[in-house]
């Protein structure tokens, strides 16, 4: 069997970083209590805690541009147009995703829309690759 290509390795880890959101997200939210948390959760109650309110901000901020990281890395593994700028740039999105997240929950404002466009850069050095 061939080896992966990077952006399809990313794209594996990418799916990593999505449940770590998730779980992160619902955990922060601890003082809504489990038998809320396990419940179909119809009253919309929302965690007093600042930082379950940053992860869930940083979760829907990633779902926004998460589409497009998956389409990029399928359609040049498809396509066969897979490394230089476009490994690079699938790292450097996730690698700034990354950072992106820990930013938001610690509240660091500017650094972290400085890495967000980063995460965008990298979407952008994919989708040249996938075009040209």
């Amino acid at each position: 069997a061939a080896a992966a290509s990077t952006e399809i390795w990313v794209l594996g880890w990418s799916a990593v970083l999505l449940l770590v959101h998730i779980i992160a997200q619902a955990s922060a939210g601890s003082d809504l209590g489990p038998a809320y948390l396990f419940s179909s959760r119809d009253d919309g109650r929302v965690s007093k805690s600042v930082v379950a309110g940053r992860l869930l901000r940083a979760l829907r901020n990633f779902l926004e541009t998460y589409p497009a990281f998956i389409a990029l890395a399928v359609a040049l593994a498809i396509t066969g147009k897979t490394g230089g700028i476009a490994a690079t740039g699938a790292i450097l999105w996730l690698v700034a995703r990354i950072i992106y997240v820990i930013l938001y929950a610690a509240g660091t404002p500017v650094i972290r829309t400085i890495v967000w466009f980063a995460s965008v850069i990298g979407l952008a050095m994919m989708a040249i690759q996938l075009l040209l």
